[in-house]
């Protein structure tokens, strides 16, 4: 992450684990200057709901920042997690990424999205 602010958090696995992300995320870019979107929050809770959802002990929250735009990243840490639930990229592009995706790993799932930030 060269060039470029980043933080990350690692959470329990918990119902409450996506408002305690928002809050982190929502601080951090507080902290470095900038002006988040009011479509921070859903995003961010649908990324951790996935992955707490996964079933496992932990979950951890990276975010970086290059060129005016947030990458969120969010992962399960749960091997071999179940299948992840149709549409859950639709839900993240009306949320307000750019882009996402999902990636499935024997260490677990990530699931990120690119969010413009406010101008």
């Amino acid at each position: 992450m060269r060039n470029r602010q980043g933080a990350a958090w690692s959470l329990e696995a918990q119902p409450w684990a996506a408002g305690k992300a928002f809050i982190a995320v929502a601080g951090r870019l507080r902290k470095w200057g900038l002006t988040a979107p009011d479509s921070l929050e859903g995003l961010v809770r649908q990324l951790v709901a996935t992955v707490v959802a996964d079933g496992g002990r932990h979950v951890s929250i990276h975010l970086a920042e290059q060129d005016g735009q947030v990458l969120l990243l969010a992962f399960s840490h749960q091997p071999q997690p179940p299948e992840l639930e149709d549409g859950i990229l639709s839900r993240l592009r009306e949320l307000g990424a750019v882009s996402c995706g999902t990636e499935t790993a024997v260490e677990g799932r990530q699931v990120w999205a690119l969010l413009d930030l406010a101008a």
